[in-house]
């Protein structure tokens, strides 16, 4: 997704097993790395900003875009989940 790598994150509650009970959170979250993907060769394979989408790495690049405003949450390396399907 725009040439970059990325991530999803649902959040699941197991409330029970017999009966199983499991509730899933509406709102999830997308991560994106901050330099564009290109697949693992020799020459790019310790390019921590383009294989990996952690937070605690990717802040650290002078390409990261935070997101401070609540109201548009398609903007940035983190993201709403709903925000990016809604571009699918």
């Amino acid at each position: 997704m725009e040439g970059l790598k990325f991530d999803f994150r649902v959040y699941v509650l197991l409330c029970g097993v017999s009966p199983m009970r499991i509730y899933i959170y509406e709102e999830g979250l997308a991560r994106f790395a901050t330099e564009p993907y290109i697949a693992p060769n020799k020459n790019n394979l310790k390019k921590q900003f383009m294989h990996l989408t952690n937070y605690a790495i990717n802040k650290r690049n002078p390409k990261y875009i935070f997101n401070s405003n609540s109201q548009r949450m398609d903007v940035g390396h983190k993201r709403s989940l709903t925000s990016v399907l809604k571009l699918v």
